[in-house]
């Protein structure tokens, strides 16, 4: 089902498509063309942050960062690619592309952690998302990959990563607040 956007006068033009089947919400330009892709977990999880209520533990399994670094990965097809991850947790990463696989795709992925660069680390995953373009609000091009095979070592020095960078962002955050009160 799809619902035109009209008044707001940002997106006038736009419309919301509801794909019920896939459980996402998508977001079609006045071309016609799809702008991106959302699935109903992350829309939910927005709505929630919005309105400063926790989040149920269950939507979101592992934490995640804001974080640069390389990956490669191979579709099924023998595709090989190579690109930039802007975000990761536990359960997933976020890599940048300018034409993101279709939602479903399973890809092979070797990554370089930053703490760690000369190890290229081996996880298999499959993408649950798209935004097929720039998205000035929230992301650049490209997919969320969920991961679907990792070695417990592979998921523990991610895990230690993110709370090693969390920890980092309480201190910066604890001494701008300190900073501020003087």
């Amino acid at each position: 089902m799809r619902y035109p956007v009209t008044s707001s006068l940002r997106h006038r033009g736009k419309s919301l498509e509801v794909d019920a089947d896939r459980e996402m919400v998508i977001l079609i330009g006045s071309d016609g063309e799809p702008i991106g892709s959302l699935s109903w977990d992350f829309v939910m999880d927005q709505i929630m942050a919005a309105r400063k209520m926790p989040v149920p533990q269950e939507t979101r399994s592992e934490p995640r960062v804001a974080l640069t670094f390389r990956v490669r990965y191979r579709a099924p097809e023998g595709q090989y690619y190579e690109s930039r991850a802007s975000g990761i947790g536990g359960g997933g990463m976020f890599i940048e592309s300018s034409s993101p696989l279709p939602i479903g795709t399973r890809l092979a992925m070797e990554f370089l952690l930053p703490d760690h660069v000369e190890q290229w680390l081996p996880v298999q995953g499959i993408v649950a998302w798209i935004c097929p373009k720039a998205d000035h609000y929230t992301f650049s091009p490209g997919m969320g990959v969920q991961f679907t095979e990792i070695a417990p070592a592979v998921r523990e020095r991610i895990r230690d990563l993110v709370k090693a960078v969390h920890k980092q962002e309480e201190k910066a955050h604890a001494l701008l607040s300190a900073g501020l009160q003087h």
